[in-house]
């Protein structure tokens, strides 16, 4: 019995496989649209459509920096369990998407799955062949990609992961260390702006107006004169900065220096950082172990 494109389709629209194994289950089965659901559901390939509704918010950010140091690569991939994050062949799939990354520059996520992964399957059908064989819902969640000269930093095994692009090469063992210490320090910190020059305004004066009701509030503050509280307006909006602005902020690694004029010791100057947080954002799967016992007794 043969079979056409649409017939893939529909069969990948009932199971959730990939288009290769749908195509290939089809072709095993003669074109038997019933059997070809048998066969992807023996093959273990099926269920992974019901995994889809799961909740991942564990997995990994994984870092790709070329030789080079002029393509950095920043990319989080999600599973339900911290376990199988520390997987082999879930972190080695990582890799390789980090690495397709790197090399295709995909626009997007759906773009990313629509490239080749090995030859034989694309990204989109080389996951579900992964959710199907370790058995947990995995999802290819966000991506960054900076070309010019970049550093790169993980923490925590996987947790947090830190892009640095700077003006200039950072070829130099100096110069890259520098850079390097500064990504740790937006791992740590969390900084929201580069410097106080890239707030929008409309943050600053939502700030402003934060400040000015607080300052209204504090009845010490009832009869001071306007140009004393402007510039304590002014003194409280130099202290958001130096608390949410990268460059404004003291360096963690030494107090004598905030982090541009650290950066200017060592002939560096950045122009940006990109930070991901493993899950952040994401509803976490709570797990009831009685529960789950007793459902297994049932």
């Amino acid at each position: 019995m043969a079979f056409t494109a649409a017939d893939v389709k529909t069969l990948r629209e009932r199971t959730g496989c990939g288009m290769m194994d749908c195509k290939k289950a089809l072709t095993e089965v003669g074109g038997d649209m019933d059997k070809a659901m048998d066969f992807l559901r023996e093959k273990g390939l099926a269920t992974a459509a019901k995994k889809s509704g799961r909740i991942a918010s564990e997995g990994i950010v994984k870092a790709y920096l070329s030789d080079n140091k002029k393509i950095g690569v920043l990319v989080e991939v999600n599973s339900e369990t911290d376990f199988v994050a520390k997987n082999d062949e879930f972190q080695a799939f990582v890799s390789k998407i980090a690495e397709i990354i790197a090399e295709k520059n995909p626009a997007d996520v759906d773009a990313l799955k629509a490239l080749d992964f090995d030859g034989a399957q694309n990204v989109g059908d080389a996951l579900t062949a992964l959710i199907a064989k370790i058995g947990e819902n995995m999802n290819i969640r966000r991506f960054a990609r900076i070309e010019g000269n970049v550093c790169s930093y993980i923490h925590g095994g996987g947790r947090i992961g830190v892009l640095v692009e700077a003006e200039g090469s950072l070829a130099d063992d100096e110069a890259y260390e520098a850079a390097r210490d500064v990504a740790m320090q937006v791992a740590a910190i969390n900084p929201l702006y580069v410097s106080k020059d890239t707030v929008p305004a409309e943050d600053v004066e939502k700030e402003k107006g934060i400040i000015i009701a607080q300052i209204k509030e504090d009845p010490k503050n009832a009869n001071k004169p306007e140009n004393i509280l402007e510039k304590m307006v002014g003194g409280k909006i130099n202290k958001f900065f130096e608390q949410n602005c990268l460059l404004q902020q003291e360096f963690v690694k030494n107090g004598d220096f905030k982090v541009e004029a650290y950066l200017e010791s060592k002939g560096v100057k950045l122009i940006n950082f990109v930070r991901f947080e493993k899950g952040e954002g994401l509803e976490k799967r709570e797990d009831d172990f009685a529960s789950e016992v007793a459902n297994m007794i049932k």
